[in-house]
């Protein structure tokens, strides 16, 4: 029974790696480029899981100050979460130019009169692929119910991405097979080679989102749902305590979210012993919820507003 995001991301990576040397075998001995592209394509695909499970590894042992990261917390007292991003953005980034490099290619095929290829055993590979890949993408997205990971997230969109890749080379294949001995045939070489446009063309704008996600979070863009959330709770416990105004800063760096409040009190107030200010801070922690050990949570008070810009 599967109980962490690690052990997800392990068993992807083994399937990957399978189906990866499966396509290029398969690939070669049928001929068909798509194939090898399918194969190619999990085998960067499994390189950067195997990426993210080293980092989501590092986070959830420095959240829980376990020894094996020890020895990497002197170097990242802020933590890990800013690793995550980047790894999600560098993944979405290398997928989308194996795509593109395999178009140009494709259409460089096309060009060429297209190549001869084996269908019986692209249709045995394509089948197999598609049943795999449906089922661990209905896996991923079971088990990340419980763990609400991107990186998991981001591997159940891969699945299903390969599983519609293989369905689309399917149809193509059998339609390849079909043709063989009728006035058709002629269309054989580049059943391929379109197939493999088509798949491109598909697959390119896919990894998009996540890109545009993760260079966000890399560029500490304020989330307006989270400020607004934050301004809100700040704003009550101005209002409640008297003081004269507050500062929010917010940011969210993969699956963590730093939130710094400073709240303007006034210089002649009465005098609270630091209990009483510790109790705000847990008045002001519950109120923004979604404790966790992937929230970074910074509470001040001063009488200057010059420490709060």
């Amino acid at each position: 029974m599967v109980t962490t995001e690690q052990s997800v991301l392990r068993i992807s990576i083994i399937v990957t790696l399978l189906l990866a040397a499966a396509g290029i075998i398969f690939g070669l001995l049928s001929g068909s480029y798509a194939i090898v592209f399918d194969g190619v394509y999990a085998l960067t695909d499994a390189s950067m899981t195997i990426v993210a499970l080293i980092v989501s590894n590092l986070i959830v042992s420095s959240a829980s100050n376990s020894a094996s990261a020890g020895r990497f917390v002197k170097h990242f007292t802020m933590g890990f979460w800013h690793l995550e991003p980047m790894v999600l953005g560098l993944n979405g980034i290398l997928l989308t130019g194996a795509a593109i490099y395999a178009l140009i290619n494709a259409i460089g095929s096309i060009m060429a009169g297209g190549r001869p290829l084996s269908f019986d055993h692209a249709i045995i590979y394509a089948v197999l692929t598609m049943i795999i890949a449906f089922f661990m993408a209905a896996y991923d997205r079971r088990a990340n119910r419980i763990f609400k990971s991107n990186f998991v997230a981001l591997d159940a969109k891969a699945w299903v991405m390969t599983g519609s890749l293989s369905a689309a080379l399917l149809v193509a294949f059998i339609f390849g097979f079909l043709i063989q001995g009728t006035s058709l045939q002629w269309m054989s070489p580049y059943v391929d080679p379109v197939a493999l446009a088509l798949v491109c063309v598909i697959v390119i704008p896919m990894p998009a989102g996540t890109i545009k996600q993760a260079f966000a979070d890399i560029l500490l863009v304020t989330p307006a749902d989270l400020k607004e959330h934050v301004d809100r709770v700040a704003a009550d416990v101005v209002h409640r305590y008297n003081f004269e105004s507050y500062r929010s800063y917010v940011a969210r760096v993969g699956r963590g979210k730093q939130i710094e409040l400073y709240f303007i009190v006034p210089k002649n107030g009465p005098a609270k012993k630091l209990e009483e200010w510790d109790h705000i801070r847990d008045e002001i922690g519950e109120a923004i919820g979604d404790e966790s050990p992937d929230r970074w949570l910074t509470i001040a008070f001063t009488t200057d507003p010059e420490w709060a810009d």
